[in-house]
């Protein structure tokens, strides 16, 4: 399953504080298929994905 269609990050962009998506944003904290995913990003992506996100 891909960064992009996984479910935990849909459930997180429906609703933030759901259960799966508070987990879902605590995990991309530290998975490497995140990184790695986000490495191979554009620039205006990354930016809009640290946005929506809240990244650092």
């Amino acid at each position: 399953m891909s960064c992009e269609n996984c479910r935990f990050r849909s459930r997180y962009d429906k609703d933030p504080k759901s259960f799966l998506g508070r987990i879902w944003r605590w995990h991309i904290g530290f998975c490497p298929g995140w990184k790695q995913y986000y490495k191979s990003l554009s620039d205006d992506k990354k930016f809009e994905l640290t946005k929506m996100y809240n990244l650092k």
